[in-house]
């Protein structure tokens, strides 16, 4: 790769802008392109290996090319820092998601408890239109207190995260659609509830496990 074209990658990757590397494989050409950016026969491509997280060889004229894609890291936006926050947390960043810990309350959002995360002591629905979560964003919440996950929750829907996850039972969860519904709230069917795959998780850390590997199927496999 040429120095310029490293040099674009480094800026696109520090501004967390999603980009593709476009190479001819008979050695004539080398670029790098968004996807509005993208020359028009390969835009298509260019969009299937970006939503896929896949490099695509195409032929192009009488080349093959490659295409490769350079996404940034999906975030995990988790509201409350309760205990199954804890190990979701680590488990996310191991697993190479930028996660962001949501809670107003200093007392249980601190460093010591999430030394690798960012903090936003912030009210639910503001942090999470300041953080303007996008198609690679996940969104889940564990604090059981509606005054604060029902408003995160409003905000969430109105984004395009690809993930959308809720704490609770069954019954708390109806309760959470009924709530919602009320007050005007569209694409209620986005949301998991109760989160996590059906493993039959008890310990927080189980209850993490669960979480986390829905949010890697929706990621990974979507619908």
């Amino acid at each position: 790769m040429r120095a310029a074209l490293l040099d674009e990658l480094r800026d696109a990757r520090a501004a967390k802008r999603a980009v593709a590397l476009i190479t001819w494989l008979d050695g004539r050409d080398q670029q790098l392109v968004t996807l509005d950016a993208a020359p028009e026969p390969l835009r298509a491509t260019v969009g299937e290996a970006l939503r896929s997280d896949s490099a695509i060889v195409v032929e192009h004229g009488d080349a093959k090319v490659l295409v490769e894609p350079h996404n940034p890291p999906p975030r995990l936006i988790i509201v409350g820092a309760v205990h199954v926050a804890e190990p979701l947390a680590t488990m996310a960043t191991v697993a190479g998601l930028g996660v962001i810990i949501v809670d107003p309350r200093r007392a249980w959002a601190t460093p010591a408890r999430f030394p690798a995360q960012q903090l936003v002591i912030e009210w639910p629905d503001a942090a999470i239109a300041s953080l303007a979560p996008d198609a690679r964003t996940a969104i889940v919440t564990l604090t059981h207190d509606p005054k604060l996950d029902d408003p995160a929750l409003e905000a969430a829907l109105r984004s395009p995260a690809f993930y959308i996850g809720c704490l609770g039972s069954k019954k708390t969860h109806a309760a959470r659609l009924e709530r919602l519904g009320a007050r005007g709230a569209s694409g209620l069917d986005r949301l998991h509830g109760p989160v996590g795959l059906p493993l039959g998780a008890k310990s927080p850390a189980e209850i993490a496990v669960s979480i986390l590997a829905q949010i890697i199927a929706a990621l990974r496999k979507p619908s």
